[in-house]
Order: C-alpha cells, then sequence, then structure tokens
C-alpha cells in the first residue's frame, strides 16, 4: 500500500460499529468524475440550506467539475477518494501552502457522517502535513456551517479570522479561517 492509499480503521473505541476506511489517490479521469458525482450529492443535501440552490451550483460548475479539478490538480492540490468497503463515500482535497497543509475539502455522504470517516480523512490529512515537515493545518469553513464548525474545533481546529472571497457571478465566500497546530 502507497503512503497515498491508506486502509484505516476507525469507529468506536469498544470495537463495536467499526468502519473500515481507505483512503485513495485520485489519479485518473474516472477518478474525477467520481469525485465529480459525489460532489453533487453532497453539495446539494448539505450546502442548499446554507448558500442557496444557484450557489452551489455554480460553485460545482466551477470548483468542482472535473476541469475545475484537473486546473486545480495541475496548481498542485491533491485529491482523495474516502471509501467505505468498495464504495467511494467522500473525498478530501489539500495543498502544501507556506509551510502549511491547506485542507480545501473534506466532505462525506450525510448517511455515512459519524462512522468515524470524517476523522479517518482528518487522520489522513494529518499524517501528510506530518510527512512533508509541515506543523499546521488550515482550512475555511462558511460561517453558517455550524456543525462542521463544531467538528473542527472538536478536532482541535481554532478561528483565527474571517475571509470573504468573491468568486464571481456576484456570488463571495464568507468563510472562518481555522488552524490546527499539529
Amino acid at each position: 500500500m502507497t503512503k497515498a492509499s491508506k486502509k484505516v480503521q476507525v469507529g468506536k473505541e469498544n470495537g463495536s460499529d467499526r468502519t473500515k476506511a481507505q483512503i485513495r489517490k485520485v489519479q485518473s479521469k474516472e477518478d474525477l468524475k467520481e469525485v465529480e458525482v459525489l460532489a453533487e450529492i453532497i453539495w446539494n443535501e448539505h450546502y442548499t440550506p446554507i448558500i442557496g440552490r444557484e450557489q452551489v451550483e455554480y460553485m460545482l460548475q466551477n470548483f468542482q467539475s472535473v476541469p475545475a479539478m484537473e486546473k486545480q490538480i495541475a496548481g498542485g492540490m491533491e485529491y482523495f477518494l474516502i471509501q467505505s468497503g468498495q464504495a467511494a463515500v467522500g473525498y478530501l482535497a489539500f495543498q502544501a501552502r507556506k509551510g502549511e497543509l491547506f485542507l480545501s475539502k473534506i466532505y462525506l455522504i450525510s448517511e455515512f457522517r459519524g462512522r468515524g470517516l470524517g476523522r479517518a480523512g482528518m487522520d489522513f490529512a494529518q499524517a501528510m502535513a506530518r510527512e512533508r515537515g509541515l506543523s499546521f493545518i488550515s482550512l475555511t469553513v462558511n460561517r453558517n456551517n455550524t456543525d462542521s464548525i463544531r467538528a473542527y474545533e472538536r478536532l482541535g481546529f481554532v478561528k483565527e479570522g474571517t475571509l470573504v472571497t468573491d468568486i464571481g457571478h456576484g456570488y463571495v465566500m464568507d468563510d472562518f479561517v481555522m488552524r490546527k497546530t499539529l
């Protein structure tokens, strides 16, 4: 198993309800199409109530389509699928920037949340940061995404400020910047 593909045992500490997660690097156009399908499911179920359907559609097209992800990868972003058994149930993406790992995305289909898969993805990102000699992980999260903010805080992230980014077409991303020291 390569550094970019790991099986991680996650779940409750007493051994019940354990789920095996596999984190697999996105390496082909077929993998990117799988991420694109997951993004459409996840973003529509999670972000529509927060930012509205029109902005979700705009962001999917401009940031989570295969061509958009190909450009991100060409710029140094790395994408990974999170699998439970043989099924891809989420994904994450990160990039080393200025001595830290910027966690751009970590998403799971709703029915797979609460099973330790998100923590496995975060553990993987932390291991990759340490492997690269990085001391921090940073991320941005929509200021109205309260469930995700609480989850990040439970994982040791702290709010370091706010960031409003014009993404075009009259839309902005209104985020908290969060950071975790490794």
